[in-house]
């Protein structure tokens, strides 16, 4: 247990961003900073009631690298740890151990961001290749009865008596037409599982700038796009309709989020390109990556569907079809990339990496 005066003693471990717990030599907890207590979830006085391994299924790897430090007396011992506990999910962390003397031990505890990213974007992965599978399947479903009542209302219109027809073609037009708008979505959601088919060079600035004029063409007034270009990033393989039709999807949704900005005359949209170096990519490592950023100044998306707006039929907009994320996400997808999302009141950022040569 910690001594009155103690927590004065480590007062400047409080203001670290990283989680400082000092142990003693049966990994007892004696202090924690409150950056600790956030990441384990838990009080400075919970945390005393138990050695600190006890927290975690898998606590003898913590214990071992503890007792590594205090027999050998360290400067300290680094290891990245997947802390598991029970009903949660495991804490990835780079612990940093360090012998500070009389069997007592300074633990750093670093959230894995990295480590926390390819779990995420292997959760995303996994989501998508459902998705993928579930859609083809609903729209084959779909597809091959549409033909046939299409056909029936066309026949039935051919056997209407002269007398009735213009009366009752109103009807069998609604059955035409309405046929007709779905097999238009069912096309729509079969789109995203067609490979690209017209590979070549691509230079990521014209596929920007292709993108940027038709959306002050459709919003000429009151809205800026401004320009962050990287002018060294090289041409890479890949389908330039599609990444057009991705950065498009992105850009107009946020000219759509934009409407009252626009009105006002203060709305903006970003596009900015970097090279991203060593970058992990569904559980490959690439040398360089182009980075590139899709911003707008926003009302941000919904919280309820922000850790679903690349699921398909999900919209954030009245009449939206909820198909141009998703539609974006497998054309990223197909070029070996990702894409990502981070939005608040007045700043969303969609975030796409993809391989370079």
């Amino acid at each position: 247990m910690s001594e009155p005066g103690d927590h004065s003693r480590y007062a400047g471990l409080d203001l670290l961003a990283s989680s400082v717990l000092l142990v003693g030599p049966e990994v007892d907890v004696r202090y924690a900073n409150p950056a600790a207590e956030n990441l384990l979830e838990l009080s400075l006085k919970s945390l005393q009631r138990a050695p600190l391994t006890e927290l975690f299924t898998n606590g003898q790897e913590l214990s071992a690298l503890c007792a590594q430090a205090l027999a050998h007396q360290y400067a300290d011992l680094r290891q990245d740890l997947a802390l598991q506990r029970n009903g949660r999910e495991p804490l990835h962390v780079n612990s940093i151990v360090s012998a500070l003397g009389e069997g007592m031990l300074l633990i750093e505890l670093r959230e894995n961001v990295q480590q926390l990213k390819l779990d995420r974007e292997e959760r995303i992965l996994d989501q998508s290749q459902a998705n993928k599978e579930l859609i083809r399947n609903l729209a084959h479903e779909i597809k091959n009865p549409l033909g046939g009542i299409r056909g029936a209302a066309q026949l039935l219109e051919l056997e209407l008596p002269p007398h009735h027809l213009l009366e009752l073609q109103e009807y069998t037009q609604v059955i035409i037409k309405e046929a007709d708008r779905l097999q238009t979505l069912v096309d729509r959601l079969l789109a995203p599982h067609r490979k690209p088919h017209i590979v070549g060079d691509v230079n990521i600035h014209e596929v920007c700038e292709r993108v940027r004029s038709l959306i002050l063409a459709e919003f000429p007034t009151g809205l800026t796009i401004r320009r962050d270009y990287d002018a060294s990033i090289p041409e890479f393989r890949g389908d330039m309709e599609q990444l057009i039709q991705v950065v498009l999807n992105i850009a107009h949704n946020a000219a759509q989020a934009l409407r009252h900005r626009i009105a006002e005359g203060d709305a903006e949209i970003v596009l900015r390109t970097r090279v991203a170096r060593q970058v992990t990519l569904a559980k490959v490592r690439y040398g360089l990556a182009l980075d590139l950023h899709i911003i707008d100044n926003g009302p941000g998306i919904a919280p309820e569907i922000r850790d679903r707006i690349f699921y398909p039929l999900v919209s954030g907009r009245e009449g939206g079809s909820g198909l141009g994320l998703t539609l974006a996400q497998t054309f990223v997808q197909q070029h070996l990339g990702v894409i990502e999302c981070e939005s608040r009141p007045g700043l969303t950022d969609f975030r796409i990496l993809l391989p370079l040569p």
